[in-house]
C-alpha cells in the first residue's frame, strides 16, 4: 500500500512540509510528486487529482484523492490505527486535534507576515501588534497541551504526534523570523527543526535555486540554526571511495569531499541533499564512519 503524495516548494511550502511529515515520521510507504508553485506548472501538475487545487494532496493506493491537510491527516488516521500519528489518551487526542484544528484556521497575521522559509534566519525582523496577538496565542495553546499531557518538554504530548507535526512550520517561521517567544517554547522550536526528517526536507529544499527567491526581506540575515554548513563541497569528478551510491545502490556518477575524502552519488540530488547538511543522511553518514 502505498500513497502519492503532491508536494510544493520544499523551502517555502509550510502545508506541504505537513502533509510530508504526517507520512514520513510515521512510516507510512509514500510516493511524492513535486508541483510547481513558482514555475506556473501547478495547474498541470494537479491535472491528475482534480478537483484538488492546493497542496498538499494525498492519493490513497485506492485511487481515492484528499486535500487539505486536516482531512489527509483524520484519514490517515483512520486508515492507520497502530501508527500512533493521534495520542492514546482521549482528553490528549481531543487537544490535539484541537490544536491541528486552530492551526488551520487561525494565526492568518503570522502566516502572512512571515511565509515559511529554511534559507537563512532575518535580523530585525519587527512582527506586527497581531502577529504578537497569534504568537501569544500559539503559547497559550502549547502550555495548556503541556498541562493536559504533563509533558514538561519535547513532543507537546510527551510522544510525537500529529500536534507537532502541524506546529514544525511554526517552529519554523519563530526560528526563521527570530520572533519573540519564551525560552522553553523557543527550545521545543528547535527540538522540532533538529528532527531528522526535517533536517532532510530542509536539506532537499536546498537542491534547488530561485531568483528572484520568494517572500525575501530586505533585512540582514545569519545561517539557519541547525544542520552543517560548509562541511562538505561539491567537487568536478572522482575517484570516490565509494563505488556506489549509499541511497539508491546504484553506481556513481557524481562526487562531493568531506573532511579530505571524495565520496561519490548516482546523481546530482543525491550529492546536493548530501552536501546541504550530511549529518541528516544516516546511510551516508554510516558510509564515512566505516569507509
Amino acid at each position: 500500500m502505498t500513497y502519492e503524495l503532491f508536494i510544493g516548494d520544499r523551502m517555502f511550502s509550510s502545508w506541504s512540509l505537513r502533509g510530508w511529515l504526517m507520512l514520513e515520521k510515521f512510516g507510512i510507504p509514500f510516493r511524492s510528486h513535486m508541483v510547481g508553485l513558482y514555475s506556473g506548472t501547478m495547474a498541470l501538475d494537479l491535472a491528475s487529482v482534480l478537483p484538488a487545487r492546493q497542496v498538499p494532496v494525498l492519493r490513497t493506493p485506492e485511487g481515492c484523492v484528499v486535500g487539505q491537510s486536516l482531512a489527509m491527516a483524520e484519514t490517515l488516521a483512520e486508515r492507520h490505527p497502530d501508527a500512533g500519528l493521534w495520542p492514546e489518551d482521549p482528553a490528549q487526542r481531543a487537544t490535539a486535534r484541537w490544536l491541528c484544528a486552530e492551526m488551520v484556521s487561525s494565526f492568518t497575521a503570522l502566516r502572512g507576515e512571515c511565509p515559511m522559509q529554511l534559507m537563512h534566519c532575518y535580523e530585525g525582523f519587527e512582527p506586527s501588534r497581531n502577529t504578537h496577538g497569534d504568537l501569544a496565542r500559539i503559547e497559550t495553546l502549547w502550555a495548556h497541551a503541556r498541562a493536559v499531557s504533563g509533558a514538561a518538554s519535547g513532543p507537546l504530548f510527551g510522544r510525537y504526534s500529529l500536534a507537532d507535526v502541524f506546529y514544525t512550520p511554526v517552529a519554523a517561521r519563530i526560528v526563521g523570523y527570530n520572533l519573540p517567544v519564551s525560552a522553553d517554547n523557543r527550545q521545543y522550536c528547535l527540538d522540532l527543526l533538529s528532527d531528522t526528517s526535517v533536517r532532510q526536507w530542509r536539506a532537499m529544499g536546498a537542491t534547488v535555486s530561485y531568483d528572484p527567491v520568494p517572500y525575501a526581506l530586505d533585512l540582514p540575515t545569519t545561517a539557519w540554526p541547525i544542520g552543517a554548513s560548509g562541511a562538505a563541497r561539491s567537487v568536478a569528478g572522482g575517484p570516490s571511495l565509494n563505488a556506489t551510491c549509499p541511497y539508491s545502490g546504484k553506481p556513481v556518477t557524481d562526487f562531493l569531499e568531506m573532511d579530505g575524502r571524495i565520496w561519490g552519488f548516482c546523481n546530482r540530488f543525491c550529492r546536493d541533499k548530501t552536501d546541504a547538511d550530511p549529518e541528516a543522511w544516516p546511510k551516508f553518514m554510516a558510509m564515512v564512519t566505516t569507509g
